[in-house]
């Protein structure tokens, strides 16, 4: 599948909620009384203390928020977290520590704030999915970091990250967005039917359903951390039309790897 474009999708798609694992990424870092940033600054700068406090004020605000608009009473347990949201929460605010150390946007127009503060929000999904497939967590991100722009470009509305078409055997909710395809090498664009999801744990569902039950995409499963293997499986079995993409994905997959490291993950 092809990554749709940056653009508004062409026909009404289903209205999303917030996720889990989006929920617990702004909901679970309380202020910690006489937190400052000083000890921060006389190790990488007061520019990036500036920084790390503005990040952490913007986490601070999503906090209050979130509580104001009655969080615990959907939980169902006061103020107790569940310590997967907990940990989520915590990778989130030490990417945007990470991404205010490491500087500017990348050659794809993110930084490197949002690149791991995507994989944050992620991780619960990819995890589960990934164990499903028989392959490295760390593979399915970059499937899906590669497909959504990293989050910043999915299908409109859709909580698509896989780019993932509606075929004819589709029940579910669509969303039409302008996406590339490859015609004998030629990049082309075209408007195409994507399948939408509630939310993108169901997203992360349905892909790894795709996956197991294709025979065509056998090849990619059960490859561990083999990122070659897993990409190529994938390109042989048709996912995207571009002829570069195994290239792509494998390449990305050793990043998000070592981003991963970098947070202690």
């Amino acid at each position: 599948m092809s990554r749709p474009d940056l653009l508004r999708p062409t026909q009404a798609t289903m209205a999303t909620a917030a996720t889990a694992a989006t929920t617990a990424t702004t909901s679970n870092m309380r202020p910690a009384a006489g937190l400052a940033t000083a000890g921060f600054a006389s190790s990488t700068g007061a520019g990036a203390a500036g920084g790390f406090g503005a990040a952490f004020r913007q986490v601070q605000g999503d906090v209050t928020a979130l509580i104001n608009s009655g969080w615990g009473d959907g939980a169902g347990s006061g103020d107790a977290l569940p310590s997967q949201a907990l940990g989520t929460a915590a990778a989130a605010l030490r990417a945007r520590a990470a991404g205010v150390i490491d500087g500017p946007a990348n050659s794809d127009g993110t930084t490197t704030a949002e690149q791991q503060e995507f994989l944050a929000t992620i991780e619960p999904w990819a995890a589960d999915a990934a164990k499903r497939l028989g392959v490295a967590p760390a593979l399915v991100s970059a499937h899906a970091a590669l497909e959504s722009g990293w989050g910043q470009r999915p299908v409109g509305n859709s909580n698509n990250l896989f780019g993932i078409k509606a075929g004819g055997q589709w029940q579910g909710a669509v969303a039409a967005a302008t996406t590339t395809e490859y015609e004998q090498g030629v990049a082309l664009k075209k408007v195409e039917r994507f399948r939408s999801y509630p939310d993108q744990a169901a997203a992360f569902h349905d892909y790894a359903n795709l996956l197991i039950d294709n025979p065509r995409y056998q090849q990619a499963l059960n490859t561990g951390n083999d990122a070659r293997a897993f990409a190529s499986g994938l390109a042989r079995g048709g996912y995207a039309t571009d002829p570069a993409y195994a290239d792509k994905l494998s390449k990305l997959a050793g990043k998000v790897q070592q981003m991963k490291n970098h947070l202690g993950d």
